[in-house]
C-alpha cells in the first residue's frame, strides 16, 4: 500500500539553521524531485550550523551551500506559503508562526518535536552526537511519515 505524498513540504523551524536545513536535505536526498521541498525559519539570524552540516555529510547530505532564510523573506523570493501542501514545524515558535501565517490556506500543518541540540554536549564528540540525535529523529520522522525513499 502506498503512503499519500503531497507535491510540496516545507520544513521551519527557528532560525532555519539546524533543524530544518537537516528536514530539507534529508527529504531531497530520500525523495529527490518527486516532491518539491524548501525550508525557513521564524527568524533568518544565524548561517548554516557546522556541526548540521557535518552530521548530515556522514549521509552524503549537503548541507554547506544552504542558505538560511526567514518566513518572510521566503514569500518574498516567490515561494508563497499557499503553494505547499504540507508544513512540517519542527519547533514550538515556528509551529505557533506556521498556524498564524496559513490561517486563510487550505493546507496541513504538522507539529514534530525535534530535539534542539544546539547548546547541548562539552566537547566536540558530545555535540556531534547530540546533532546525531536531532538528525535521527527528523530522518526517522521523514521515513515513518512518507514511507520508502524513492531516491536511493
Amino acid at each position: 500500500m502506498g503512503v499519500d505524498k503531497p507535491q510540496s513540504v516545507l520544513f521551519c523551524c527557528d532560525h532555519n539553521a539546524v533543524r530544518s536545513p537537516m528536514a530539507e536535505g534529508l527529504m531531497k536526498k530520500f525523495y529527490g524531485t518527486d516532491i518539491y521541498i524548501q525550508s525557513a525559519g521564524v527568524k533568518n539570524d544565524l548561517d548554516v550550523d557546522g556541526f548540521a552540516v557535518a552530521v548530515c555529510q556522514e549521509m552524503d547530505v549537503e548541507l554547506s551551500r544552504h542558505r538560511t532564510r526567514s518566513f518572510e523573506e521566503m514569500q518574498e523570493w516567490g515561494d508563497d506559503l499557499s503553494g505547499f501542501d504540507l508544513i512540517v514545524s519542527l519547533s514550538p515558535a515556528s509551529q505557533r508562526l506556521a498556524l498564524e501565517l496559513t490561517q486563510i490556506y487550505h493546507l496541513t500543518v504538522e507539529y514534530w518535536p525535534i530535539l534542539d541540540p544546539t547548546g547541548l554536549g562539552e566537547g566536540r564528540e558530545e555535540k556531534l552526537n547530540s546533532y546525531r540525535m536531532a538528525r535521527d529523529q527528523i530522518k526517522d520522522r521523514i521515513l515513518g511519515r512518507f514511507g520508502a525513499p524513492t531516491n536511493l
